[in-house]
Order: C-alpha cells, then structure tokens, then sequence
C-alpha cells in the first residue's frame, strides 16, 4: 500500500492538525509519511508509532520531491506564517509530477479573493493552486479553532482580544475535529466535495471566556498587536489574527457561514467537539 503524505506531522501550538491525523491514521493500520522541519523528540515519537520519517522544508522541491515520491494521497498544512503560498506551489507542482491522486489542504472558513485578511486572502489563491494542478484537491475551510482562544488568555487568566461587544459572533471549532475530517477524507475512496466547510460551535465571544472561566476585556486592536508580537513570536500570524479579530468585531452578529456544519460527523461519525468539551478535557 502507498504510503499516505501527512505535512506539518510533529505538530504544534495552531491546532496540531498535522501530528493527529498521522496518529489517526497510524491506529487505522496506514502507513504514514511524516513530515517534518526537525529531527527532534515529536519525530522520535512518531517513528516509535510506525511512521516513516522524511525531513524537509515544504517551500523546497528538492525537499518535496522526495517526500510525494510513490505517494496517491495526501495531508497538506501550513503555519500561519510566511511561506504558505511558496509552499503550496511547490506541493501542486510536484504532486502533479508525481502522480498525486487526493491532497485534504487546511484552508480557512472565509478563504476568498474579498476576504477580510490578508492571510485569508492568500489561503484562496493557494486553493487556485492545487485545484489546477488536478490533484484531487480537498480545503477544508476552517473556522477559528479553540486552540487559538486558548494561547490567547495565555496565563494572563483573561480573553483579551480586539473583538468588541461580548456578544461579537465567532464560529470555532476543535483541532480535533479538523484534523477527524482530513483523516476521514484521506481514508474515503469515493468522490468528495472538493470544499468542506468546518464549523463546530457558534457563540459569542463572551460566552466562550465564560466557557473557559476568564473574563472577557475589548482591548484595542493595535495594543493587542503590540502585546501579541511576544506571544507569538512571528508578523505573519499577529497580522492575521489583528485582521480576524477587528473582521469579526465589524461583523458583529454574525454571517451566513458561521453554521454548524455537517462535514464533521460526516467524515468522524460523532457530533463536533463543543468547546465545553475542549476546556473540560484540558
């Protein structure tokens, strides 16, 4: 059997998607390629789990082209930082080459031409990327995950964000549960919609710090830009989250795609991950 591409496998602090859908996939009896940037101890431990270890950098082909090498399917993220749109056309150039059948690519929920930042924006012309390489490409277009509220509150012990009124709108979801679809994804033989739309819970920003048991402050948005660079340790990101954080305050009450959406119980087979759940579990 090929073996199954996962990127971005040692995992990480924006959801870990990658290192779960390689441990999924293991437990089901799949051999996995891992990715990775390091030859480091999450790497050591997914070699114990069985997987097979590449190492390389995604914005490379002399690194890609080997990893695809013999593979029919695969599982493409990408941190928010610099670098994605590089790495997305290296990945449709060689997964054409190389015979790829199906990628799962992690996308964004608002991922469009128009869309209010502009890593979001980026996020869509990388789709146009693997779409023409004819690849089978798969986006899944993920909402806010809980992940992100958590490194936010840090160990400040409050939700401190540029979102306005407590009542601003967000659509969230588990990291879990985008990484149960891609998985589910990877494992289906039949056809399936080449965008699916990832949303586990609708709330309001205030019912999600009282969820997580902090308070909840508006802060304005260029002194959480300032404070978040030390957070997070990369432009990119605090870019990004600058831009969502004020969108979805503009926002306000919400938007047509923040809905629960079908794509998670379809592919995992149980309902969403409630963020109840998330804070509960630790």
């Amino acid at each position: 059997m090929a073996p199954i591409l996962v990127t971005g496998a040692a995992g990480g602090s924006q959801g870990g998607t990658g290192r779960r859908v390689a441990e999924s996939l293991l437990e089901a009896g799949l051999p996995v390629r891992a990715f990775v940037h390091s030859d480091d101890a999450r790497a050591a431990e997914l070699k114990d789990l069985g997987a097979e270890i590449v190492l390389g950098d995604l914005r490379e082909i002399q690194s890609v082209t080997p990893a695809l090498q013999g593979v029919r399917r695969a599982y493409f993220t990408y941190p928010v930082t610099a670098g994605m749109l590089d790495a997305a056309a290296v990945f449709a150039a060689v997964g054409q080459q190389s015979g790829l059948e199906r990628v799962v690519a992690v996308s964004q929920l608002g991922s469009d031409p128009q869309a209010g930042t502009p890593h979001m924006r980026r996020h869509w012309v990388a789709e146009q990327a693997l779409d023409r390489a004819g690849i089978g490409a798969v986006h899944l277009r993920a909402a806010v995950f809980f992940e992100n509220l958590r490194v936010a509150i840090g160990d400040t012990g409050v939700l401190a964000l540029p979102l306005g009124s407590p009542d601003t709108v967000l659509p969230l979801i588990a990291g879990a549960d985008v990484a149960g679809v891609g998985s589910g994804v990877l494992r289906t033989d039949g056809p399936v919609d080449p965008v699916l739309w990832l949303a586990g819970e609708i709330m309001t920003v205030g019912e999600a710090a009282e969820i997580l048991g902090v308070p909840y402050v508006p802060v304005d948005a260029g002194e959480w830009a300032r404070t978040a660079i030390d957070v997070y340790r990369d432009e990119v990101a605090v870019e990004h989250l600058t831009h969502l954080w004020t969108m979805f305050a503009a926002i306000g009450s919400g938007h047509e795609l923040f809905r629960v959406t079908e794509s998670i119980e379809q592919f995992t087979g149980r309902p969403p991950i409630t963020l109840r759940e998330f804070a509960t579990a630790g």
